[in-house]
């Protein structure tokens, strides 16, 4: 059997050879990075090289960055206990602190009457939209931006923005918090005062190396114009199928998207069917985010642009990474459509 065709890297992308590399060497460090001897000091010096790396990497020279277990914990330290406004796009580890009440248009768009007390994403997991973000904004999800697309957080007037080391080729189980320096902010989880006394425990050095490579390694590709040839890839797929498609939706296809990122609407055609029928042809693709503990089901984001229940759960996701070739896709695409076919013959 042929290889098989990864193209949910908005799910988590394929770790990165730098990373590896940084987190085999990790491994052979024996100390705590809060002890004051030769070991710790040398476990200290790996977490600060990874800060810097992050820092450089997002444009956030100045700004602290605090190392959690993830993005979903970032955003908890950023967003708990501030009653922030936000939108139904937003990931679901957003919308379990923030009033949903920000409203969204059919194009996927947040307007922000008052930054400093909302939370807005960079960009949708889902469809790649991507947001303007005003001046003044409170908290932002740089997630799915970081490392595809060009920002400097220094640069986006945001007060504090969360990123996760594997949506970049970074290790599972290792994110950050970036803060603007002198933001007051109390620590969730308190015991020993690590990070700046924002998260205590002991430092994850392993993946902290792992994230720091990574981001590194990203910065790099996006400055070299990888993820340009990303996005001509994935308009050769998208051509591909609308070619054909005639019954399909493609979701933010004219607006400001990820480069990588295709979201497909077939009303009727279950997307957690055509997840199962692309697996069995080779392909791994998604039904909306891969964060809600395996469920399938409609996709908030789409209801909240206005599609209607059957539409919202008739969405996949396909998102390519630089790795991914012309040949890829329009394997992809033959499998798709051959599925489609068949589809649409039943529902003529």
């Amino acid at each position: 059997m042929s290889a098989r065709v990864y193209l949910d890297h908005n799910a988590t992308a394929p770790l990165r050879p730098e990373a590896r590399a940084a987190m085999g060497d990790a491994m052979e460090v024996v100390g705590n990075p809060s002890s004051v001897h030769a070991e710790g000091r040398k476990a200290r010096g790996l977490v600060e090289r990874a800060r810097a790396q992050v820092a450089a990497a997002l444009g956030a020279d100045g700004a602290d960055i605090v190392f959690t277990s993830g993005a979903t914990e970032a955003a908890a330290l950023a967003l708990a206990g501030r009653g922030l406004k936000g939108a139904a796009i937003e990931h679901d580890a957003v919308r379990a602190w923030i009033d949903e009440s920000l409203a969204v248009d059919a194009t996927g768009r947040v307007q922000v009457d008052v930054p400093a007390q909302a939370t807005l994403q960079l960009a949708n997991s889902e469809t790649g939209v991507v947001q303007d973000l005003p001046d003044g904004l409170a908290v932002s999800d740089l997630t799915q931006g970081f490392g595809k697309l060009p920002f400097a957080f220094n640069w986006l007037g945001v007060e504090m923005g969360f990123v996760s080391a594997h949506k970049l080729g970074g290790p599972k189980g290792i994110g950050a918090l970036v803060m603007r320096r002198g933001t007051d902010l109390a620590a969730q989880i308190r015991g020993g005062g690590q990070e700046m006394g924002r998260r205590a425990g002991t430092e994850n050095i392993i993946g902290i190396a792992g994230f720091g490579a990574a981001a590194e390694a990203a910065a790099k590709d996006l400055a070299d114009g990888v993820w340009n040839s990303v996005s001509e890839i994935r308009n050769i797929l998208e051509m591909a199928l609308d070619a054909e498609a005639s019954k399909t939706i493609f979701v933010g296809k004219g607006a400001q998207r990820l480069p990588n990122t295709i979201c497909l609407v077939t009303p009727g055609w279950k997307g957690e069917t055509q997840v199962m029928q692309m697996d069995l042809a080779g392909c791994a693709i998604s039904a909306g985010s891969a964060c809600s503990s395996g469920k399938v089901r409609a996709s908030t984001v789409l209801e909240a642009m206005g599609f209607d229940t059957r539409a919202a759960a008739s969405a996949i996701r396909v998102s390519l990474g630089p790795e991914t070739r012309e040949e890829d896709v329009l394997r992809f695409a033959e499998a798709w459509l051959k599925e489609y076919r068949r589809f649409a013959a039943r529902a003529a």
